[in-house]
């Protein structure tokens, strides 16, 4: 089971299936796709996600992705690796600049992985904008509206009973499937009629992720 499951991850990430607002994700990775599988020696990081970024943007450009219409007095909440805005009744757009990534190609991964487990929350890759010289992806997101706070041992009982098995704080990792996903505190996990809602992961591959399987 576990490993028909690692395979299909494997697939969605390389395009071969299909996700919920998979498919424009999914080519801005295989756009920034070296070859490598994951992220290279973190010495080589900053040289490396420069040469991403100018890469990206030729793309952005070449897809007419950029977004200049954002209306930022719809300023909703921020993190430290997005700010919130609220569209309309029924969605809100959040800026990312991939702050938690080493790379922005495993920024798309990780949007891949929660659209893949998290298919009520999903994100759509909608554009990109810039602010003071940062390069934002622009995401869509539902909004979810709460009935009630988050029980975290709820949280824990439903990650665990899908594998993933909590390491520290808010942090889980799956050891079949080599991902981590952390983060996940009360207000990235929300609650709405006893049903959790998932709205901000983080997720990481480790080597295992990519081992033979």
């Amino acid at each position: 089971m576990q490993n028909h499951l690692k395979n299909e991850l494997h697939n969605v990430i390389s395009g071969k299936s299909q996700v919920r607002f998979g498919a424009t994700i999914q080519a801005v990775a295989n756009y920034l796709s070296d070859g490598t599988q994951s992220s290279p020696k973190a010495e080589d990081s900053k040289q490396i996600r420069e040469q991403e970024a100018k890469r990206l943007e030729n793309f952005i450009s070449e897809k007419n992705l950029w977004i200049n219409d954002i209306d930022f007095s719809q300023y909703v909440s921020e993190g430290a690796e997005q700010r919130v805005f609220l569209k309309d009744s029924d969605h809100v757009l959040k800026l990312n600049d991939a702050i938690y990534y080493s790379y922005w190609k495993d920024y798309f991964y990780n949007l891949l992985l929660h659209n893949f487990f998290f298919t009520d929350t999903a994100y759509e890759l909608i554009g990109f904008t810039t602010e003071n010289k940062i390069l934002y992806a622009v995401v869509q997101q539902s909004y979810v509206t709460i009935s009630q706070s988050t029980n975290l041992d709820q949280v824990k009982a439903f990650l665990e009973s899908n594998g993933f098995i909590n390491k520290r704080n808010n942090d889980y990792f799956n050891p079949d499937l080599g991902i981590i996903l952390e983060d996940l505190h009360d207000e990235n996990v929300l609650t709405r009629n006893d049903i959790l809602y998932f709205i901000d992961t983080v997720f990481y591959f480790t080597d295992e992720f990519w081992s033979p399987k």
